[in-house]
């Protein structure tokens, strides 16, 4: 699709190339931080480095401090996930990968950033090149710098191969999910497995466990309200003839609720105390808090929706009722400045199947020149509007 001049869409390919081959966890994006500050100086563009240890803000400026700001933001780590695309681009880094377009994101930002430094006529557009969105909570970080403290609106786009290339998603309010983690210690009494009776079986309990929770989202939770108890990590045992003193069940709980979120918190506990008793185990839970939910405000949505017409076409424009389970730290930028995220349809032939953190993700290039030409139309949109 020819959004964007074809010596720009090279451009952004070559800098996703280049960002790819090298890529960085989330505050370790040290080289990912020069290319940006190379980019951003080559179209003159102001940058201040090192927000959030590894984070580079950027800054055109047109109105000489006094217009309305709107940011733009893009995050920068990859993951801890040993590449086999087979690219001949493939990360150089062992065990580390971008396998949810990260690197595509700041390739986006850059484009974007080109065609606003041409076109902006008033107003003032801060480039947020964030780290750390894969747990690292890196939004915070750059929310806490206070350089967001004058933005009125903030966007971002990130690549979704659920969509094909060509379409993005807009929608008003709840997006996404919290991302709450829980961990189960359970202890029982070791003994030989040919002698049962004299032990309490830490594998039995976290076997009852793991079924048990199960039922919370089928049996407890309104279904009205899309809830996951996912169990990722058991441990337990030492070898096959004894039975195991310990064993301890790690998982996810996904909600758009925070009444359903403390309710499968709760049912959570009961069901490993009940556990616990029946079994004559000590138990334990222990819940980390994750990422908020992205909340889109209702008027920035509507400005991205314009946007995505105005830039690509109505055709392009997908609207739906539902929230990806998946978790977000855009979340933290929501919770003081209104804004919208997008996801960009990215689907790649022959990989529509292949989800994101995966050893073998990979996207349509094409995508870059359109969330470009969006996250461009999408400020200059605000600032008319704010002006």
């Amino acid at each position: 699709m020819n959004i964007v001049s074809k010596e720009l869409f090279q451009h952004m390919v070559r800098i996703r190339r280049e960002i790819h081959m090298y890529p960085e966890l989330g505050y370790q994006e040290e080289n990912t931080a020069t290319i940006i500050t190379r980019e951003l100086k080559r179209l003159g563009i102001e940058a201040t480095t090192g927000i959030g240890k590894t984070g580079v803000i950027g800054r055109i400026n047109k109105s000489n401090d006094t217009g309305p700001v709107v940011a733009l933001r893009a995050d920068m780590d990859a993951l801890a996930i040993q590449e086999e695309t087979g690219l001949e681009f493939s990360s150089k880094t062992e065990g580390v990968m971008h396998a949810c377009g990260h690197d595509g994101h700041v390739a986006m930002l850059i484009g974007a950033a080109s065609l606003l430094k041409e076109s902006l006529q008033t107003g003032s557009v801060l480039l947020v090149f964030q780290p750390a969105e894969e747990g690292g909570g890196g939004a915070q970080k750059i929310m806490e710098s206070g350089l967001l403290v004058k933005a009125e609106a903030i966007f971002a786009c990130h690549l979704d191969r659920h969509y094909k290339t060509g379409k993005l998603v807009v929608q008003a309010g709840t997006i996404s999910a919290f991302t709450d983690r829980f961990d189960i210690t359970i202890t029982g009494k070791g003994g030989h497995a040919a002698q049962p009776h004299d032990a309490v079986d830490a594998i039995v309990v976290a076997s009852l466990i793991v079924m048990s929770l199960q039922t919370i989202v089928s049996r407890e939770v309104n279904p009205l309200y899309p809830s996951i108890v996912s169990v990722g990590r058991i441990e337990g045992g030492s070898v096959p003839n004894a039975v195991a003193e310990k064993a301890k069940l790690s998982g996810t709980i996904r909600t758009t609720d925070t009444q359903i979120r403390d309710q499968i918190m709760s049912g959570i506990t009961r069901i490993v105390d009940a556990a616990g008793t029946l079994h004559n185990a000590k138990v334990s839970v222990n819940f980390t808090m994750g990422y908020p939910s992205v909340i889109n405000t209702v008027e920035e949505s509507e400005i991205a929706k314009t946007a995505v017409i105005n830039s690509i076409g109505h055709n392009a424009l997908v609207d739906t009722k539902f929230a990806c389970m998946g978790g977000e730290d855009f979340s933290y930028y929501l919770e003081k400045i209104p804004g919208c995220l997008v996801r960009l349809g990215s689907q790649k032939k022959g990989l529509e199947c292949i989800p994101a953190h995966s050893s073998t993700f990979d996207f349509d290039e094409d995508a870059l020149g359109i969330g470009a030409a969006f996250l461009a139309e999408a400020a200059k949109l605000t600032i008319e509007r704010l002006s």
